[in-house]
């Protein structure tokens, strides 16, 4: 029988998750300073895949027996990892990493939408579907078309983010679907999603991997930290949370991770953010927070007098 975690170890984890994949944005950064976006992304899922590769022996998992949930797998590492991880990578050389991070934020947005309408495991009501839209209309502040003269890498960099926001919806609403049900541990859930998209990596070594670098102690902590940290442990940490806390108190990490990664960009980066990214930001919360019935609008209950 399993010992129960305490309280504070939970918060610890809990903090701790929010602290690495905040960090994430950060050490993306960094590590371009040496090695190419494709390369982070490849760093990222191989080193996540030993780090719970090692955790699997560890704790002596088993693997899936059926054939098809590898399949599904496929599907869920490339969408979970391979996509957004190769997006936010590319996306950074062109703009900050906090503003990275608030697009991050989306995806609960994101998974509503596509849970509802792709995959037909979740329903929309009319509360929901207003905050989607306030969601939407966040992103479009955020974005702040006024300000574009013409479609510069700016532009295109903050609409990659938003399809690795996309493709981590895609990512969740199909794990619902066709995993969630199945007897499979977090752990191995968790390994199976990095341990795939590493394979997928390896496979795109040639057009990803190889070229040159210039390595120095921080891109190389980056790199670790961004792999073993934020792609591994990170992951343990969060299902520790998860099975205390449950799903709905667990998911709060997603409003801390561009808090996080925001102050970092500020106090070690120098970024700067302008008036409408914090703003648009606040509606996108907002739009989550109402999406995931944690605002909840009452109207006034009608009392007939006889």
């Amino acid at each position: 029988m399993k010992q129960k975690l305490s309280d504070s170890v939970v918060l610890i984890q809990f903090l701790a998750a929010a602290l690495v994949w905040g960090s994430s944005f950060l050490f993306m950064k960094v590590a371009l300073d040496g090695v190419s976006f494709g390369q982070i992304a490849w760093s990222r899922e191989i080193l996540g895949a030993l780090t719970l590769g090692l955790i699997m022996l560890i704790g002596r998992h088993t693997l899936p027996r059926d054939p098809v949930i590898y399949l599904h797998f496929v599907v869920i590492a490339t969408t979970n990892c391979v996509i957004p991880h190769l997006l936010f990578a590319w996306a950074e050389q062109h703009i900050s990493s906090g503003l990275a991070a608030i697009y991050n934020s989306l995806t609960p947005i994101a998974t509503a939408v596509l849970a509802a309408l792709v995959f037909k495991v979740e329903k929309l009501r009319r509360a929901q579907i207003a905050g989607v839209l306030l969601g939407i209309v966040g992103v479009v502040v955020i974005i702040a078309p006024w300000t574009f003269t013409d479609i510069s890498a700016d532009f295109w960099g903050q609409l990659a983010c938003i399809g690795a926001a996309v493709s981590y919806g895609v990512a969740i609403g199909y794990l619902r679907k066709f995993i969630t049900h199945r007897p499979i541990s977090g752990t191995t859930v968790a390994f199976m999603n990095i341990g795939t998209a590493a394979v997928i990596m390896l496979l795109l070594t040639p057009f990803l991997a190889l070229g040159p670098v210039e390595l120095s102690f921080p891109v190389v902590g980056s790199l670790i930290a961004l792999g073993a940290l934020g792609t591994g442990l990170a992951y343990i940490w969060n299902l520790s949370v998860l099975r205390a806390w449950g799903p709905t108190p667990s998911s709060t990490v997603t409003y801390l991770i561009p808090v996080v990664a925001v102050v970092l960009g500020v106090l070690v980066l120098q970024e700067t953010l302008h008036w409408h990214e914090p703003v648009g930001a606040v509606l996108v919360l907002i739009g989550i927070l109402v999406t995931q019935n944690r605002i909840v609008f009452r109207g006034r209950t009608r009392i007939d007098r006889h």
